[in-house]
């Protein structure tokens, strides 16, 4: 008679093809990833920028309400009946307490995470490079960025256009003076007819740079939108001279959004009362509650320096550099086979 048991796995374990193992993305472009991570961190090593490392799982995430974290409960020593914690979808509330503890110019180049995100250029967990760099003006960033990106990759000089001009030139409207009506009117051929949005402003403003102003730079140079509406500023500056516009830009590469950056704010208390907003917002949106970050705020109202701060994409910069159509040409394993 036999000891021998029999394993029995549960479905989820089977094996559903013969290929449903493999890698999607190429050698070649795995190899590419590998030589785009080093060129990034001898850029940095270059400029006197260090590498920093941060949680991934935190007890604080964004309020965002474009920006769904996943959730996990902590079930270690004091956690109770289990502690809430978030993969992060960006570093910066923790690198923005370094930043506070005088840690001077910073990197990381990592895995973030955002619920729901999937797509051609989208995976729900993807690679971020985020830097910080005091003293810096929001316009040397801009300069950093496109000094990066060109090491990388042979692209001509960047544009340089304001939000406004960029709606006015591929949207036809005025972001500062349309109404919430007026840009939900020019949506309605995306198929977009507002619900709980229809006094937004920002949410049409959002639909008309992802489906008509992001599609209309295809084939122009890189360029720089910055002067974002006062209204996205998140944690970014206003700029001194006109309040109504933000210290923020974003980077575009052939109508692909590849960075966000900011003059970064640091008043604790506004910063505060900016995330409370979003919560609102969150709220009236649908979206679960999420707590303020209260170990940010307090190092903030301890000591921020002057400085600016980005947020770039690597994979996105790694389709561009390989010409890849999709993300899961980059990534060796998406969430379908993760």
């Amino acid at each position: 008679m036999s000891n021998h048991i029999t394993p029995v796995y549960p479905e989820s374990a089977a094996i559903r093809s013969a290929d449903d193992w493999a890698p999607t993305a190429s050698l070649e472009h795995l190899k590419a990833r590998a030589a785009l991570l080093a060129a990034i961190r001898a850029f940095f090593a270059a400029r006197g920028v260090w590498e920093v490392d941060t949680p991934v799982l935190s007890a604080a995430t964004t309020p965002d309400c474009h920006i769904d974290s996943f959730e996990t409960l902590y079930h270690g020593p004091g956690a109770g009946a289990g502690r809430r914690l978030y993969l992060q979808t960006s570093p910066e509330y923790a690198m923005k307490r370094l930043l506070a503890a005088g840690s001077g110019p910073i990197y990381q180049l990592g895995k973030v995470f955002r619920n729901g995100e999937s797509g051609q250029w989208h995976n729900p967990e993807f690679t971020m490079l985020e830097w910080y760099r005091p003293g810096f003006s929001y316009v040397a960033l801009m300069d950093e960025v496109e000094a990066l990106v060109r090491s990388v990759l042979p692209i001509p000089a960047a544009d340089r256009i304001t939000y406004r001009t960029a709606f006015l030139r591929h949207a036809g409207i005025d972001p500062s003076v349309a109404t919430a009506a007026q840009l939900a009117e020019q949506c309605v051929p995306f198929g977009m007819h507002g619900g709980a949005d229809i006094g937004d402003r920002d949410f049409w403003l959002d639909v008309l740079m992802s489906h008509r102003v992001a599609p209309a730079l295809r084939g122009e140079p890189p360029v720089f939108i910055h002067e974002f509406p006062a209204s996205q500023a998140m944690l970014a500056r206003l700029v001194p001279a006109d309040p109504s516009v933000a210290e923020r830009f974003e980077f575009y590469m052939d109508g692909v959004e590849i960075a966000n950056g900011y003059g970064e704010l640091g008043s604790g208390r506004e910063t505060h009362e900016r995330l409370i907003n979003e919560q609102r917002r969150r709220k009236r949106h649908g979206g679960a509650a999420i707590a303020v970050d209260a170990r940010l705020i307090a190092a903030l109202q301890e000591s921020f320096p002057d400085c600016a701060g980005v947020a770039l994409g690597v994979d996105r910069l790694l389709m561009l550099a390989v010409n890849a159509s999709a993300i899961d040409e980059v990534v060796a394993f998406p969430i379908e086979r993760a």
